[in-house]
């Protein structure tokens, strides 16, 4: 273990410096390149920056949800500053608003802060919690909420501009790939929360509250794993059309699956070395990511998930998905070589 890497208050390993690239998700990452290649998308940043008001939704959290610190849910207040000495971020805002169902975002541009509702706080264990601040202090690290809070604003435009369809087709196109690309950045901070608490059983526990199961000392876990395993593994492929139907317009990925991939990334050499010390440093960041390295990354983890699949769409998409990809490789192969003639 290298000599930086500290024991914080919960007598968990620290990571100092950490890069968002330790924990992301490389579909994350790459879901993003692909999106800003979409035609118009940097217009449609610049004007939803231009009226978004984060100011407006930092005073509507003040007005309206409870502030943690010292004095008010203390218990929070220490968590919060545990996750952001672990991940060695600035400590951010945490409210706390009324609402019964288990709900957390985090929310801003420029100052991100993180609400959580009283149905989470009233229902999880403390590691749970721990797990998290922790999950949503790495959508903080990573940057996420500048294009989630666009995903937000583009739904509601979306829905306003319905009876044009012209307009709506457009819009519709960049929220697709919006969606497609904050499930997978979910998976990516569902990491991070696990790199704060480093407990996966925790972690699991809070996954299975979010599916159903209030009190998870009645919930078997094989059996609970076995879910993600059969849904995975259907082999009528009008199933498989189902799930296409349905996932396409969920922001988050389903609450059974997405435990089942952090439990294998739990149980993974990559999170083991993590702990260990040996992670990227945000001082080793290029100044701007290399979109080429993240959509080949993003390639061979969306290969990789469809040769594990005994979905059979999945089979079919993997076979097409492999000729393609041989015939860009070779052109581009071609224009590599005619470049450097």
């Amino acid at each position: 273990m290298t000599e930086d890497i500290e024991v914080s208050r919960h007598h968990a390993v620290r990571f100092p410096g950490i890069s968002p690239r330790a924990y992301e998700h490389p579909v994350d990452r790459g879901a993003l390149a692909t999106l800003r290649a979409v035609p118009g998308f940097a217009q449609v940043v610049k004007a939803i920056s231009g009226f978004y008001n984060e100011r407006g939704e930092r005073l509507m959290a003040l007005a309206s949800s409870i502030r943690v610190g010292p004095k008010q849910y203390p218990e929070l207040d220490r968590l919060r500053h545990e996750c952001a000495e672990t991940l060695d971020l600035p400590v951010p805002n945490v409210f706390v608003y009324q609402d019964p169902r288990i709900s957390a975002e985090t929310v801003g541009m420029d100052e991100p802060f993180i609400r959580v509702s009283t149905g989470l706080v009233e229902l999880m264990s403390h590691e749970s919690l721990r797990f998290v601040l922790g999950h949503e202090m790495g959508h903080v690290l990573s940057g996420h909420a500048v294009y989630r809070t666009m995903m937000v604003r583009l739904i509601a435009l979306q829905l306003a501009m319905s009876w044009t369809p012209v307009s709506a087709l457009g819009i519709r196109a960049i929220v697709a790939a919006l969606r497609e690309w904050f499930r997978k950045a979910e998976l990516s901070c569902d990491r991070a929360g696990l790199l704060c608490g480093q407990d996966p059983t925790a972690a699991l526990r809070a996954q299975i509250q979010v599916a159903g199961g209030i009190d998870p000392a009645r919930i078997d876990i094989p059996s609970f794993l076995r879910q993600a395993a059969e849904y995975e593994s259907v082999e009528d492929i009008r199933d498989s059309f189902l799930k296409l139907k349905f996932v396409e317009t969920e922001s988050h990925p389903f609450a059974v699956v997405r435990a089942a991939q952090l439990q294998k990334w739990a149980a993974s050499a990559e999170y083991r070395a993590i702990l260990a010390g040996d992670y990227p440093r945000r001082d080793d960041d290029a100044p701007t990511s290399d979109w080429k390295d993240d959509l080949k990354s993003a390639a061979k983890s969306y290969k990789e998930s469809w040769n594990s699949s005994a979905d059979p769409l999945t089979k079919v998409f993997s076979d097409v998905g492999e000729a393609v990809s041989s015939t860009a490789g070779k052109v581009w192969s071609k224009f590599g070589n005619g470049s450097a003639g």
